[in-house]
């Protein structure tokens, strides 16, 4: 499909990679729906775009409202007709160690991250074969392949997305609906100074790590090529990456490395 016909619908769009993915898209000249809970912030974001005025249309949700979010896959369709990407970058991180956290916090994570997802999906799936075919792109993170300290909910909620997604792939391979998983590592954003400590309250505070991490620009680029691919996961970041292959084949040195190793 040329690339001025390709309609994507951006989550998280008000910030970070979500953001960093508008612009991109926006030099591409795809046609945008871009999606979050700060409507302010993302009509900035519009009028900052060269092709803002004709190809981009501001959706306001929130992830954690599950209950809204079939009605707003209702109104997304209507904007252009028709859902050919749609990427799940929205969502919230964490800091704080697992006995230290309220179960509501870890509640919150879930209810944001996975069900927030998944819900959206499921209302945006059946338009999708109806068309022929689609794209489902799901952020995800390192974290979702290996736990880490100060990430048990986090974590959680990215693992289940693995889980979720992969068999849904299988499920839907023959209605021609890919789906790839993005695993991000440490990129640039304010993931960090938004994530939740233990008592539900933000951080508010830029992780060294995360400081230090690649720009959201340059993941955003790469997280296009591996789409326009069909990669179905993909791994961005540094050196950290590695962890997976670490994880895999030396689970035992990686666990022991894990319990030392400085993640904020």
């Amino acid at each position: 499909m040329n690339r001025s016909q390709q309609v994507i619908w951006i989550t998280g769009a008000s910030s970070g990679i979500g953001e960093a993915l508008v612009y991109a898209y926006d030099q591409l000249e795809a046609k945008l729906i871009i999606s979050s809970r700060n409507k302010d912030k993302l009509y900035e974001i519009k009028s900052n775009c060269k092709n803002g005025a004709l190809n981009i249309h501001v959706l306001p949700l929130d992830l954690e409202d599950t209950d809204t979010l079939s009605e707003k896959a209702t109104e997304a369709l209507r904007i252009f007709g028709r859902i050919d990407v749609i990427i799940h970058s929205g969502g919230i991180s964490q800091r704080s160690l697992a006995m230290e956290t309220k179960l509501e916090v870890a509640q919150r994570l879930m209810k944001v991250n996975f069900w927030g997802t998944i819900a959206l999906s499921h209302a945006i799936i059946p338009a999708m074969i109806q068309q022929g075919g689609g794209h489902i792109v799901a952020v995800s993170s390192l974290v979702g392949k290996f736990g880490t300290r100060f990430r048990s909910g986090y974590s959680a909620s990215k693992h289940a997305l693995h889980g979720y997604f992969d068999s849904l792939r299988a499920e839907l391979a023959e209605q021609n609906i890919k789906i790839t998983i993005v695993c991000p590592g440490f990129i640039r954003t304010n993931v960090s100074i938004n994530a939740l400590i233990g008592d539900g309250s933000q951080q508010n505070s830029m992780d060294d790590a995360q400081a230090k991490g690649m720009l959201a620009e340059q993941c955003a680029k790469k997280m296009i090529k591996a789409i326009d691919r069909g990669k179905e996961e993909v791994y961005i970041g540094g050196k950290e990456v590695y962890g997976v292959l670490l994880k895999r084949f030396f689970p035992k040195l990686f666990s022991k490395l894990m319990r030392k190793a400085k993640v904020t």
